[in-house]
C-alpha cells in the first residue's frame, strides 16, 4: 500500500480525484443528465435579499412584484429540495465529493411520480447480471500489501485452535506498548481496557533463550455482515460463550477502513492504522489464551480451544477505498477486495453473515442514522433518487462496477447497494469455500434464538454448554433494537415497499438459488 495516500490533505485529495474521477461523472457522460448544477444559487439568494431590502424604497407595485419573485424563488428552492447535505450520506471521502459538481442536489422533483420510478426499476432489472470477478493470484495480493505479509507468519502455533504466533519483542519493557496505538487514541471508551493491558503486558511476555516474545493472534472467525441485520445481537450473545473472546471493541473496521486512514465516515483520510495497532485489539483475548497455554505446559500440550472473533459489519461489502489506492486509471471494478487479503493470510478462516429482508434492512438503515425531519415520505423520495442514480450508472457500467463505485455509493441518499447480498456473497465465494461461510437470517434468529445459536456453536466447533448457560445466552433481550422515536414513524409507504421489492427481487432469487434455500426470497 502506498502510505502517501494516508497523508493526503484536502487540496491534494481534490487534485487527485479530478485526475482519476470515474468516467460516468465526466461532463460529457449521459449519467450526469440526472444532475442539476445549481451554480446560480448565490445569485438567486442575492436577488432575494435585494428584493427584500428595496421594500422601503420603491412603490407598492414594485413591492408586490418583488414579493412575487421571492415566492417563486422559494417555491423553486423547495421543489428542487435544495437543502445542504440532504442527499449525501456520510462519506469518508467528504472533501473529494465536495470538490466535484456531482455533489450538488438533484433536480428530481419527479421522484414521487410512481410510474416513472417503476419504469426506472424495470430498466435496472433488465440489466442485472451475475458475472464473475477476476480473482487476483496470491503473488499479486502479496505484492500489493507487503507490510501485512511480512508481519504475519504462514503457519500458526499447532496447540492452539485460534491462529496465533509468537513475535519477538524488541522494545523497552518499562515503556508503554500502547502509547502510539491509534485505536487507543481515538477510542476514549476503551482507555480502561488499554490501561489494564499496559499493566498486564510484562507478565504476559514469554521468555525463551534469553529473548522476549509476545503472543500475537488473528481472529478464528469474523462476523462480516450485514449492517442492521442483527450482528450486534449475535455478537452480544456469542461473547457469553466461555470459549469465545472478542476484540476490545465490536467493530475495529481495520480491513475496510482503518488501514486506509478512514477514521470516521464524515471525515476525509487520516494516517493509516498500522497492522500492529489492529493486532493490539486482540491482546486481551491473547492474554487469556497465553494464560491457558502456560497452565497446560505440564499437560503434554493439551490443545487450547479458546477462539477469538471479530465483528465489523463492513467487512462483507465496504470496498470504497479501492479507487484511491488500487486504481490504475482504467479499472472500473476494484482489482483487489478485502477478502483477497484475508484469504492470503488466513485461508482457513470462518465467517458468519446475518441477513434480513433487504427492503426492511434499508428502512432500518434510514431510521438508524441521525438526521432531521425523518418521515416515510422523505424515505420514499430518497429511495426514488437513489434508484435514478443507480439506473444512470447502469447505462454505462455493469452491476458489479456500480455496486463498487465509490462516488455513486457516496451520492446515493440511502444505501441501496448494501442489500444486494448475492453480489457480495459470490465475490466472497470466489476465494473461500461455501463451508467456511455460515449464512443466517435475522427473521429466523428473532423467531428462535436457540436454534440459531446452536447453528453458530456447531459451525465454530465450540464445546457443549450446560442448559443454564445456553438459557442465559438465548433468553436475554435483543440488542440494538429500533429506538422508540423511530418506531413511532410506523412502516414505510406501501408504494415504497412495492418498488423496493421489485428492485431486490432478481437479487434475492439468485441468492436463494446459490444457497438452495427459498427462505432467502423473502416473499
Amino acid at each position: 500500500m502506498d502510505h502517501r495516500h494516508g497523508f493526503l490533505n484536502g487540496l491534494d485529495e481534490k487534485l487527485e480525484y479530478s485526475k482519476n474521477k470515474p468516467a460516468f461523472l465526466h461532463p460529457s457522460s449521459r449519467w450526469t443528465s440526472v444532475l442539476t448544477v445549481n451554480n446560480n444559487r448565490a445569485q438567486h439568494q442575492a436577488w432575494g435579499l435585494w428584493t427584500l431590502g428595496s421594500v422601503r424604497k420603491i412603490k407598492i407595485l414594485s413591492f408586490l412584484f418583488g414579493l412575487m419573485v421571492t415566492v417563486l424563488i422559494m417555491a423553486s428552492y423547495i421543489l428542487t429540495r435544495d437543502q445542504k447535505g440532504l442527499y449525501l450520506t456520510p462519506s469518508p471521502y467528504h472533501l473529494t465529493i465536495e470538490s466535484h459538481p456531482a455533489q450538488l442536489p438533484l433536480n428530481l422533483s419527479f421522484a414521487t411520480d410512481y410510474t416513472v420510478v417503476r419504469e426506472v426499476v424495470r430498466s435496472i432489472v433488465a440489466k442485472v447480471d451475475f458475472s464473475h470477478r477476476r480473482v487476483p493470484d496470491l503473488r499479486e495480493v502479496r505484492e500489493k500489501e507487503p507490510n501485512i505479509f511480512s508481519a504475519i507468519p504462514r503457519k500458526f502455533l499447532p496447540h492452539l485452535k485460534n491462529p496465533c504466533w509468537y513475535e519477538e519483542f524488541f522494545g523497552n519493557i518499562t515503556a508503554d506498548p500502547y502509547g502510539k496505538n491509534l485505536y487507543a487514541l481515538y477510542s476514549k471508551r476503551f482507555q480502561a481496557i488499554y490501561d489494564y493491558l499496559r499493566r498486564a503486558f510484562p507478565a504476559h511476555l514469554h521468555q525463551h533463550a534469553g529473548r522476549l516474545y509476545r503472543l500475537r493472534c488473528l481472529p478464528f472467525f469474523y462476523i462480516i455482515g450485514q449492517p442492521k441485520c442483527g450482528t450486534t445481537d449475535l455478537f452480544d450473545r456469542l461473547r457469553l460463550h466461555p470459549e469465545v473472546h472478542f476484540t476490545t471493541m465490536k467493530e475495529p473496521h481495520w480491513w475496510t477502513r482503518k488501514r486506509f486512514g478512514v477514521i470516521r465516515l464524515s471525515n476525509s483520510f487520516h494516517n493509516p492504522y498500522p497492522l500492529n495497532d489492529y493486532l493490539d485489539v486482540f491482546d486481551q483475548a491473547a492474554n487469556h489464551i497465553r494464560d491457558h497455554l502456560t497452565s497446560n505446559s505440564s499437560k503434554s500440550h493439551k490443545k487450547v480451544n479458546i477462539i477469538i472473533g471479530e465483528a465489523s459489519a463492513s467487512t462483507m461489502w465496504d470496498n470504497n477505498a479501492w479507487v484511491h489506492f488500487y486504481n490504475n486509471g482504467t479499472d472500473v471494478e476494484p482489482p483487489f477486495l478485502v477478502q483477497d487479503f484475508i484469504h492470503a493470510v488466513q485461508p482457513d478462516a470462518r465467517f458468519i453473515v446475518m441477513l434480513r429482508d433487504p427492503v426492511e434492512r434499508l428502512y432500518s438503515d434510514y431510521l438508524y442514522f441521525g438526521m432531521a425531519n425523518k418521515s416515510v415520505e422523505d424515505f420514499h423520495e430518497r429511495v426514488s433518487e437513489s434508484l435514478h442514480l443507480f439506473e444512470g450508472c447502469l447505462a454505462e457500467r455493469s452491476i458489479r462496477s456500480c455496486i463498487y463505485n465509490t462516488t455513486l455509493n457516496n451520492l446515493m441518499p440511502v444505501r441501496l447497494q448494501v442489500g444486494l447480498y448475492v453480489i457480495y456473497l459470490l465475490d466472497w465465494l470466489s476465494v473461500f469455500s461455501r463451508e467456511q461461510i455460515l449464512i443466517l437470517r435475522l427473521e429466523d434468529h428473532a423467531a428462535n434464538r436457540k436454534i440459531t445459536m446452536r447453528k453458530v456453536f456447531k459451525f465454530l466447533q465450540l464445546g457443549p454448554l450446560t442448559l443454564q448457560k445456553e438459557e442465559d445466552i438465548t433468553k436475554s433481550p435483543a440488542s440494538n433494537t429500533r429506538r422508540p422515536a423511530n418506531r413511532n414513524l410506523g412502516p414505510m409507504l406501501p408504494i415504497t415497499k412495492e418498488i423496493l421489492q421489485s428492485f431486490y427481487k432478481p437479487f434475492n432469487q439468485r441468492l436463494a438459488q446459490v444457497l438452495r434455500d427459498p427462505a432467502f426470497l423473502w416473499t
